[in-house]
């Protein structure tokens, strides 16, 4: 594997200025991917500077840089505070994450993120994980199946589209993405078939990932664990997600400043705050376009903690 080419980072010179690093500080990038922010963040540390980098991806840490200011998670970030903990860290000064899925992942078709490929269906993050889009395709009701296309890929023929799959998974089971795409492409608009397509494929990655509530614990616990003057930097790249990041950033901003957590009761703190840093979303410049396709849909938000 190319590393290389693994990934290109998205608004990368954005990225690093929303994170406004501390060549001493400590950072983490929740989605290392094939490093290619991570490696930027090391190279704007000094030596007293740490980064850690998460992933679940075997491939990710295959490929991780080896650098005394780096250290490897592998690890969804759901669980960012019990590491953090582990490695005797009680606040860090920015969190990165590209929540994204890694062009690397659409072009290793074996995985079945793609319905460019002819693949089983997996679409598990974590290659050890138990549940498969096979597995969702194969036994979820047909009302499940239809929520999930709704909820998540936001289809308004998703009812069609699970009775589809119901009534082809009866004859034969639905095992490749192949075979997925040829039942669910009969029902998309002709004008929008890949783009509607890419919607189901995206539904079922999100639920076999569980990645909205995985999205809102990992918020919760980075809002925690940022030092005040701390940097939260997430770029999404579909309406659900945005809609959550920019709500919690919202919803922070709101909050009783009377709550306390079980440490500030502890300690006797009050909980602090998000501010958001940039007052409406960031999304790609023409160059960045131009430079990497795959931001076309990319949107940065930045906060701060008080």
């Amino acid at each position: 594997m190319n590393n290389d080419c693994y990934h290109i980072p998205v608004m990368l010179d954005e990225c690093l200025e929303g994170l406004d690093i501390n060549p001493k500080g400590t950072y983490i990038d929740l989605t290392y991917g094939g490093g290619g922010h991570s490696k930027e963040i090391v190279k704007r540390l000094s030596p007293e500077g740490h980064l850690y980098g998460f992933d679940q991806d075997l491939d990710a840490m295959k490929g991780a840089m080896q650098d005394e200011r780096f250290t490897f998670v592998r690890s969804n970030f759901r669980y960012i505070k019990n590491w953090m903990q582990y490695y005797g860290v009680e606040q860090v000064d920015g969190i990165l994450a590209d929540l994204g899925v890694s062009s690397h992942h659409l072009d290793e078709g074996e995985r079945g993120f793609s319905f460019r490929y002819d693949a089983p269906l997996d679409m598990r993050m974590n290659q050890k994980g138990k549940l498969s889009a096979k597995d969702i395709i194969g036994n979820y009701t047909e009302e499940q199946l239809a929520d999930v296309l709704y909820l998540y890929g936001e289809l308004k023929q998703s009812r069609r589209i699970a009775s589809a799959i119901a009534k082809a998974r009866a004859k034969n089971e639905i095992q490749t993405t192949g075979q997925l795409a040829e039942v669910a492409s009969p029902l998309l608009g002709y004008d929008r078939e890949k783009k509607d397509l890419a919607r189901v494929f995206q539904a079922l990655r999100i639920e076999v990932n569980g990645e909205m509530k995985v999205l809102k614990q990992m918020l919760d616990q980075a809002t925690d664990i940022l030092a005040p003057g701390g940097r939260l930097v997430i770029m999404t790249y579909h309406s659900l997600e945005d809609r959550i990041v920019k709500n919690h950033i919202k919803g922070a901003d709101k909050k009783d400043k009377n709550h306390t957590d079980a440490h500030a009761m502890i300690f006797g703190q009050t909980k602090t705050v998000l501010k958001a840093v940039n007052k409406s979303v960031i999304t790609a410049s023409a160059e960045e376009l131009a430079r990497n396709p795959r931001s076309r849909s990319a949107k940065l938000r930045i906060a701060e903690k008080s």
